[in-house]
């Protein structure tokens, strides 16, 4: 008899046991024999795609276009001797992901960690390469140092929430600004976008993209329930217009078809208008998204705050529209995933992503022509990793939520 069953009361029955891997692998995976056979064919199969995946990798596959840029796939033909400025951005982001880490915790902890795991294991990858020497290493390094210094003197009383929403609400500016450039400005010389690319590109259109098309789309959607003819008219015009053409002929209509409307002297950039396409688009489903958690939310909330005092405005922001997107994060997210993938589209258009990055290698080179499928796989992994760390990131904020409980 263990110490535990010794200090119960009498009359009480112990906890079972915790069951041992034995007993987990005869529970879950051989109970019964339809459950054993399927077991073993499966085992069998992955073992056989694993084998022959790791053989190629290891033995068959040509690596080298996807080792021999990695400066390329980051960030494009973006001048060499500003990469500071990259390297400004990514600190300044690792800095306010720290500080909110130490205010807010939860999700934004594994955000924190992600990042800097990225960055530390890039930075420590036992490989030497030209294009990593050791004040690059020492960069990425230092992306996890600088998270646990944000984090360590966010923890003053000084350094407040409100200081870093402001922080937060200056940073895409101020990053803007920095990459791009200020004309006669020497150390901060004009970049051209046409210059711009790789993942750099890539994030640029993800985030913005999701940063606006958000609240765009949560205007929408109320409008769309508006009592006023006018603004419930043209949010469900807008609505199903956007979502009734694909993707690819709002980045052409854009990136073409815009310029036919404005004056000659008015020109906008094509990442810009790439970026305008995006956020219409993604504005179009998040509104229909949030429109479905409106419409769960039972009238008796709306009749109890009317009972309060409060007003329109007040019972929809304060108790309408929060009980609305939890409801739908997991829709929201996956919108935000599906927006993320689709930023490939734009390479069509003439902008050179990941994707277009990829792609440009594979035919600078006519040896590169037969690794085409490595550079794709690549990118690929690139893609499934940020992915599935979205979809990660909301589960941990559903279950923080309660979503999916009363």
């Amino acid at each position: 008899m263990t110490d535990v069953h010794r200090t119960l009361p009498q009359g009480f029955l112990p906890p079972p046991e915790p069951p041992g891997p034995v007993k987990w692998l005869k529970d879950n995976l051989f109970n019964g024999w339809f459950n054993t056979i399927l077991t073993l064919v499966s085992t069998t199969l992955l073992l056989f795609l694993l084998t022959g995946f790791t053989r190629w990798a290891f033995t068959e596959a040509n690596w080298e276009p996807v080792f021999r840029f990695p400066t390329l796939y980051a960030v494009g033909q973006y001048p060499r001797d500003q990469l500071w400025r990259v390297g400004f951005a990514i600190s300044s982001l690792a800095f306010l992901v720290g500080a909110s880490w130490r205010k807010w915790g939860g999700i934004l902890q594994g955000v924190a960690f992600f990042i800097g795991g990225v960055f530390a294991v890039l930075g420590l990858l036992p490989v030497s390469h030209p294009q990593l020497p050791a004040g690059m290493r020492a960069f990425l390094v230092s992306v996890p140092l600088t998270i646990a210094l944000a984090y360590w003197l966010a923890g003053f009383p000084r350094f407040s929430k409100r200081l870093i929403i402001y922080l937060w609400l200056l940073y895409p500016v101020l990053i803007l600004i920095v990459l791009s450039g200020i004309r006669g400005v020497g150390f901060l010389r004009s970049v051209s976008t046409t210059a711009w690319g790789g993942l750099l590109v890539t994030f640029l259109l993800a985030v913005g993209g999701i940063l606006l098309s958000f609240p765009i789309g949560v205007a929408l959607a109320l409008g769309r329930r508006s009592t006023l003819p006018v603004v419930s008219a043209f949010s469900t015009f807008f609505i199903e217009t956007i979502r009734g053409v694909p993707l690819i002929t709002l980045l052409f209509m854009f990136s073409v078809i815009l310029a036919l409307f404005l004056p000659p002297e008015a020109r906008i950039d094509r990442l810009v208008r790439a970026l305008m396409a995006v956020t219409f688009f993604s504005a179009a489903y998040t509104a229909e998204n949030v429109r479905g958690g409106l419409q769960s939310v039972p009238p008796g909330q709306i009749e109890a705050a009317k009972a309060l005092g409060m007003n329109g405005v007040q019972t929809m922001g304060l108790i309408v529209l929060p009980q609305a997107i939890r409801v739908v994060i997991p829709a929201i997210v996956g919108q935000f995933i599906t927006l993320f993938k689709d930023t490939t589209l734009v390479v069509i258009v003439g902008i050179n992503d990941l994707l277009g990055i990829g792609r440009s290698i594979v035919n600078s080179d006519p040896a590169y022509v037969q690794a085409q499928l490595e550079v794709y796989l690549f990118i690929a992994a690139i893609y499934w990793i940020f992915s599935y760390f979205m979809s990660m990131a909301s589960r941990r904020l559903e279950a923080s939520l309660g979503v999916g409980r009363r």
